[in-house]
């Protein structure tokens, strides 16, 4: 991939290192540190540089699941039940800990990691890409109208809905059932990897979790990839060359 921006999978010890100190500086602090869990042993990590200057600015983490048997390994499941996903029988990707550096407000940076994130689905047949997509802070009251939006046009299949599994979490579908979204300020207030997962057809759980490590609100996201819209493969795939 070639242009302002390049994006590859970590080789060494020193470019994960590299990935879990722009997580740090993006979820948890602006100075030095290392995001890092049990999880990223067992990913593959891609990290999206200015190709002028090498630098870093963007990275996001993939674990390979054989089919939804083995869902219950993912980070996604230790905050959602997802029994509901259990019969997929292709290969399904958990998608996480996705972060640009704030200092750069390019959209072609998530255009960029959308297309190596393409490649890889098309390399390897992936039937489901799914993860936790985070609104920043835990107060919902700040996002009523994205997750009054979530719930009138996005939620999962009842088939596939996740359950509740974490201590503390926010029902958006029920609590804002009699609730219609500005549209406006629903899509102001979504975060861009969600709004990007919702244009290929992609659907979320019908409740958000409080997540107090990261001070997040997320919500389980799935995107079943025969269901994105020929055109926007088309897109993708453009971006992916």
């Amino acid at each position: 991939m070639t242009g302002k921006y390049t994006a590859r999978f970590a080789k060494s010890d020193t470019d994960i290192q590299a990935a879990q100190a722009l997580r740090y500086r993006t979820f948890r602090d602006e100075g030095e540190g290392l995001d890092a869990d049990e999880f990223d042993a067992i990913c593959k990590h891609i990290l999206v540089e200015e190709t002028k200057t090498d630098r870093l600015i963007c990275t996001f983490r993939l674990m390979p699941l054989a089919n939804g048997r083995e869902i219950d390994k993912s980070y996604s499941a230790q905050f959602y039940e997802l029994s509901s996903l259990y019969d997929i029988e292709g290969m399904i990707v958990e998608m996480g800990r996705f972060c640009i550096d704030p200092a750069y407000k390019d959209p072609d940076i998530l255009r960029v990691a959308w297309g190596a994130m393409t490649s890889y689905v098309d390399e390897n047949d992936v039937e489901l890409l799914f993860g936790c997509s985070s609104f920043s802070g835990t107060d919902s009251e700040e996002y009523t109208d994205a997750f009054a939006l979530l719930k009138e046009k996005h939620l999962a299949p009842k088939r596939r809905l996740p359950k509740i599994k974490a201590p503390r979490v926010f029902r958006f579908a029920s609590k804002l059932k009699l609730k219609k979204p500005n549209l406006k300020l629903a899509q102001r207030r979504m975060p861009p990897l969600l709004r990007t997962y919702l244009v290929m057809g992609g659907w979320v759980s019908d409740h958000a979790v409080v997540d107090n490590d990261l001070n997040t609100l997320h919500v389980f996201t799935g995107l079943e990839i025969k269901g994105i819209p020929a055109s926007r493969k088309r897109l993708l795939r453009a971006t992916a060359q």
